[in-house]
């Protein structure tokens, strides 16, 4: 129940980054709401699924890297502060050609910046991870201290956490315009208007539909990943890292097996776009969605590719680069947007909650978002 309409800052959509902001905008005693379709967390997004991996030697560039070692602090002060297992420490594997990109910015991402990461050869890795099969050609870069986020587990902390510091939130309420005015802006919903100095967007799939005329180049894109029945105990959590892999056949990553659900697996590129108000179609509805994975672990972990025991759909919202959105409006400086993460970008929640309560707040944020300026895009 929300008593007032007025508030310092209005976050639309508390989904990952969402509601990390209104737990930093609440933390600093910002009278601050929280708007929702839906109820986090739920399915209809992009953060659901259980698991997310979280790297710091970073493929997509080594600009990101700063920001995903702020990230890994604050997900474990966030440990701290709720006495909640958030993040498991299994390391990551990457593994690829040697003339991968991906790979060797990777490499180039940790030497720059110090990191530990230990580069293999494939037998190396084989010997090491007896689950694996990797072609002689392929290299590994092992990172010992990242590892995985669980990520709905999250968003409810951050959730708990927001609403103990006297955050309002409104779930299940429709946002049907944002317009700026002099020196607020207004939010009409299905059940009332409210009113903010500050407006945060961080709508997921549904930025572009919001602010429709700044006709952000978003695409919504059907993502699925599915777990299976392993064969052997190579590849539980004690055993196995999380990974990714940039092979021949397109991009994957994974999970080992935790607590019996099963070796958790999903492809990172390709995808069918989609409008994400229509029905979703359900995984399996299209063959690929089980096959073409189990295609994968025949070649690359043969052992994993037991029984299906779960598949689940969700959404990718990807900009041109596949870099993130992070920026104020180029019109109106009380609305700040934060879309387009891309596939990529739940592990920098926490961080983006930061830098997003500090654009509200502030005005600016300490840390370095230049590569996600709205500009490259919009002129």
């Amino acid at each position: 129940m929300v008593r007032n309409n007025i508030f310092d800052v209005i976050v639309v959509g508390a989904g990952s980054m969402g509601m990390a902001a209104g737990y930093f905008l609440a933390k600093r005693g910002v009278k601050t709401l929280l708007i929702d379709s839906f109820d986090p967390p739920h399915h209809n997004g992009s953060h659901h699924g259980s698991t997310r991996i979280i790297r710091h030697a970073y493929g997509e560039g080594s600009q990101y890297v700063p920001l995903l070692l702020r990230a890994q602090v604050l997900w474990e002060q966030l440990e701290k502060e709720s006495n909640t297992t958030l993040f498991e420490k299994t390391g990551v594997l990457g593994i690829g050609p040697r003339d991968s990109a991906f790979i060797n910015e990777t490499i180039e991402s940790a030497n720059t910046h110090g990191l530990p990461l230990n580069v293999m050869s494939s037998t190396e890795m084989m010997e090491k991870w007896t689950g694996l099969n990797v072609p002689n050609h392929f290299v590994g870069c092992y990172e010992p201290l990242s590892g995985i986020l669980y990520s709905e587990k999250c968003i409810e902390v951050y959730r708990e956490l927001a609403l103990n510091y006297n955050a309002s939130y409104l779930p299940h309420t429709n946002v049907v315009d944002i317009q700026g005015e002099e020196d607020r802006v207004s939010i009409k919903t299905n059940s009332g208007d409210y009113y903010a100095k500050k407006v945060i967007v961080t709508a997921g799939a549904w930025t572009s539909k919001l602010l429709h005329s700044l006709e952000l180049p978003l695409q919504p894109t059907r993502k699925t990943f599915a777990w299976f029945e392993t064969k052997t105990d190579e590849y539980t959590m004690t055993n196995f890292p999380a990974f990714f892999f940039d092979a021949e056949e397109g991009k994957y990553y994974g999970f080992p097996n935790m607590n019996g659900d099963g070796l958790k697996i999903g492809r990172h590129d390709g995808g069918k776009k989609i409008n994400p108000d229509d029905e979703k179609e359900p995984f399996g509805i299209d063959p690929a969605d089980e096959g073409d994975v189990r295609q994968f672990l025949n070649v690359y972990m043969p052992n994993a590719s037991g029984a299906l025991k779960d598949g689940k759909v969700c959404m990718y919202t990807l900009t041109p680069d596949e870099h993130f959105i992070v920026d104020h409006h180029p019109i109106d400086e009380n609305i700040i947007i934060a879309a387009g993460f891309s596939g990529h970008g739940f592990k920098f929640s926490s961080v983006m909650g930061e830098v997003l309560s500090q654009l509200a707040i502030d005005g600016e944020t300490e840390h370095d978002i230049s590569l996600f300026r709205l500009s490259r895009f919009i002129h």
